[in-house]
């Protein structure tokens, strides 16, 4: 391959593998659909590896797949007995044919596109004799001398490596090179050859928000393939470019030969030296929500509900209490605003009983931190291999994204271990290719785990270590009338209601009875009072005798034994002392095991 100082660092990695002799077989997995910005031209991938990376020196390069057959991307004259490829499309018939160029010609190089086509991730027995023959040929190629002494070269693309048979994947003769998503630095240039007019600071800034997106997405957003098609808007700009000199003429002449072009290639052909007009040399900010609107719908949309994203519309300006816990996230975001990475634990763990506020207080942190935040869809799949693979996507698209904050709800249902083992090891798989990601400290400081459930004894002991979830966090009902009064003064206050009494005074007749009840109880509370304000025409405006019978009438959901022994779980999973309540501060160890063990006795198998 001839050296090429602009290639991308996969790219680098390919080659530099392919020299040193690790390898003459490889898969590309990832980002293997997008776009390579090569000399001022947008490459495909397949067109990048066959032209610049392959094209200096092999004679023949050949690239397959199952549904449009053989393509030869270069041929050497002289090239005889391979005429019978270009007439089939079956891997059983153009197989063969392709490991006797393999193994009779030299300098002769294979890309076999859709790879999870041919040798797909499934158990032997629900193979066909075809399946097996396609798996069995690609495993020995591998291993073939002609294609290390011959200089011939295979190169398998794949979008997701799970979903390639591991058989193949594990073979040490086969080198797997993961193609990302693009970086900052590829995302810049990118931009400035959509956008030329644009300032420095505006290349930056799209290229910060466009984090997260394909090449070919972000082209889309800034260029998209419908821009002014219409010819009245052709007109009209063109009208405006050419000013005095736009006859009625050569403004129809010009907008009939510019059908498809963006406004920047008809500002080039029309008036080069002006400015497209109501545009300067920046991005406004209604610009930029345009584009984070357009990123979060193409994020969505691709993952298919594998990735949400949250939009937090409150800080901790509404959240009641938890001083100490508000206190410790507010040194973190501060650390991550000032990009002192090296105070940002890798990850939270949020743990305590149903409806003390966790996932709304994840989501006030991430308002406070200024920070992307989404949260993990249902990525689990009947299908064999579709977990893994569904995994692999939505890692692949946080890697990218840059500065994220990842939410998992309920992580003990989501991550749970497998007793019974009938899952064929997906679970101890997926478990462990998101504990790998969670302890990579190059995502120190740019990518942050929130991970909240109420049973951290049903997670795997080792996601929770140090390293992977630096803090745990934990939360609890209300002790005491004094914790009652903020959290209710806060539901108050973003209900926007306005109690006609003074909430603090009335400790006998509304805190001391909300006391150990949970967050979402007191909300519920809340909401009943202000129902009943409506209904007496006092809207908005709830009386102290509104919000009295609305506390004797309500029932929280109560199971003093489950509760109970949640409760005990999160003091147990507690990073620091100082966050617990009084009563457990000055329980020893041993204390606190056996209390917890009795509560495990009584609760039994329950969830």
């Amino acid at each position: 391959m001839a050296t090429q100082p602009t290639l991308p660092d996969w790219a680098n990695d390919l080659r530099q593998r392919y020299l040193r002799g690790e390898a003459a077989q490889f898969i590309l997995h990832g980002n293997v659909h997008d776009v390579v910005l090569h000399e001022g031209k947008e490459l495909p991938i397949e067109e990048f590896l066959a032209t610049v990376m392959l094209g200096g020196n092999k004679d023949t390069i050949v690239s397959y797949n199952n549904s449009t057959g053989v393509k030869f991307n270069k041929r050497k004259p002289k090239l005889e007995g391979l005429e019978e490829l270009v007439l089939h499309r079956s891997r059983d018939k153009v197989l063969p044919l392709l490991e006797r160029a393999l193994v009779t010609e030299s300098r002769f190089a294979l890309l076999l596109t859709y790879a999870e086509t041919l040798c797909p991730a499934a158990d032997l027995s629900m193979y066909s004799d075809t399946d097996r023959s396609a798996l069995v040929t690609l495993h020995r190629w591998a291993s073939l001398p002609a294609l290390e002494h011959s200089d011939n070269l295979v190169i398998m693309l794949t979008e997701n490596l799970s979903e390639l048979h591991p058989r193949l994947v594990n073979n040490a003769r086969v080198s797997a090179i993961r193609i990302p998503l693009p970086s900052e630095g590829e995302r810049k240039a990118f931009v400035k050859h959509l956008a030329p007019r644009f300032d420095q600071a505006s290349i930056d800034r799209l290229a910060e928000i466009t984090a997260g997106l394909k090449m070919v997405q972000v082209r889309g957003i800034l260029s998209p393939d419908d821009l002014q098609d219409d010819v009245d808007d052709r007109k009209k700009l063109i009208t405006e470019l050419l000013g005095e000199e736009g006859t009625p003429e050569r403004v129809e002449g010009l907008a009939k030969i510019t059908k498809g072009m963006g406004a920047e290639e008809i500002r080039q052909l029309v008036a080069p030296k002006k400015a497209l007009p109501g545009a300067g040399n920046g991005i406004t900010p209604e610009m930029e929500r345009l584009i984070a609107k357009h990123k979060r719908s193409i994020i969505e949309r691709e993952c298919a509900g594998l990735l949400e994203f949250v939009e937090p519309k409150h800080g901790f300006e509404v959240v009641g209490g938890m001083e100490e816990v508000k206190r410790e996230l507010n040194r973190v975001a501060k650390a991550i605003r000032e990009g002192n990475v090296g105070r940002v634990p890798m990850g939270f763990l949020f743990v305590g009983p149903m409806g003390t506020g966790k996932t709304f207080v994840a989501e006030a942190f991430a308002k406070e931190s200024d920070l992307t935040a989404v949260k993990f869809g249902s990525f689990r799949s009947k299908w064999v291999g579709a977990t893994e693979s569904n995994l692999d996507r939505i890692l692949d698209v946080i890697s990218g994204m840059g500065q994220v904050i990842v939410i998992i709800d309920e992580v003990d249902r989501a991550l749970a271990g497998n007793d019974g083992g009938s899952d064929g090891g997906t679970e101890s798989r997926v478990i462990a290719r998101l504990k790998e990601f969670m302890s990579d400290s190059q995502n120190r400081g740019r990518i942050l785990f929130i991970l909240m459930t109420n049973r951290p004894d049903l997670l795997d002991t080792d996601i929770k270590r140090t390293g992977r979830l630096d803090r745990k966090i934990p939360f609890f009902y209300s002790q005491t009338p004094e914790d009652v009064l903020p959290i209710l003064s806060a539901l108050l206050k973003r209900h926007k209601l306005k109690p006609g009494f003074d909430v603090a005074a009335q400790q006998k007749n509304i805190l001391e009875k909300l006391v150990g009840w949970s967050n979402a109880d007191i909300e519920g509370v809340v909401l009943l009072g202000a129902s009943l304000a409506d209904t007496a025409g006092r809207r908005d405006t709830p009386t102290l005798e509104d919000m009295q019978k609305a506390v004797d009438d309500y029932l929280p959901s109560r199971d003093v034994n489950i509760l109970e022994f949640m409760e005990l779980l999160a003091v147990y999973e507690a990073s620091n002392k100082s966050m617990l309540p009084k009563k457990y501060q000055g329980l020893s160890p041993q204390e606190l095991s056996d209390k917890l063990q009795a509560a495990r006795l009584r609760v039994g198998h329950r969830r």
